[in-house]
């Protein structure tokens, strides 16, 4: 018998949302975090997946390069609203 216990189960990738638009596209960052680049390759921010009772919730967020730390531009039941967000902030 093993000595290693597993506490916690492996963290499932999302699939890539998919966007009505052709202006932006999505580039995993994460298990349930992409980048969101314009058609010049541009970061416009960042699409994070966030598990919500009434079912998933697209957040917005910019990374702030001197802290390191993300901020909140807004949490959308559509992902196509949160690009939309980051695109017009």
């Amino acid at each position: 018998m093993s000595e290693n216990l597993i506490t916690s189960s492996p963290e499932v990738p999302f699939a890539t949302p998919r966007l009505s638009s052709a202006r932006e596209h999505l580039v995993r960052a994460s298990a349930h975090l992409w980048r969101v680049q314009d058609r010049d390759e541009r970061v416009l921010g960042h699409l994070r997946i966030i598990p919500d009772p009434l079912g998933l919730r697209y957040r917005a967020e910019r990374l702030h390069l001197a802290t390191g730390d993300f901020w909140l531009v807004g949490d959308f039941w559509r992902p196509d609203d949160a690009v939309a967000a980051l695109r017009n902030g």
